[in-house]
């Protein structure tokens, strides 16, 4: 019974994944402004940002 559980969830999450990056709106076009990020992945954002402004 937990086999079956968790493959339907580990499938169920990889077919998330799947539709999500498939639907972004910036994937055929290069023109359109990248997703904005929001919680942890924007604070990381930020310090890379700070990171590679200061190598330059």
């Amino acid at each position: 019974m937990i086999d079956n559980f968790v493959l339907a969830l580990t499938h169920g999450l990889m077919l998330l994944g799947a539709w999500r990056i498939l639907f972004r709106r910036d994937l055929d076009d290069d023109g359109a402004p990248a997703e904005t990020t929001r919680g942890p992945a924007a604070a990381w954002a930020k310090l890379r940002g700070k990171a590679n402004a200061d190598r330059a």
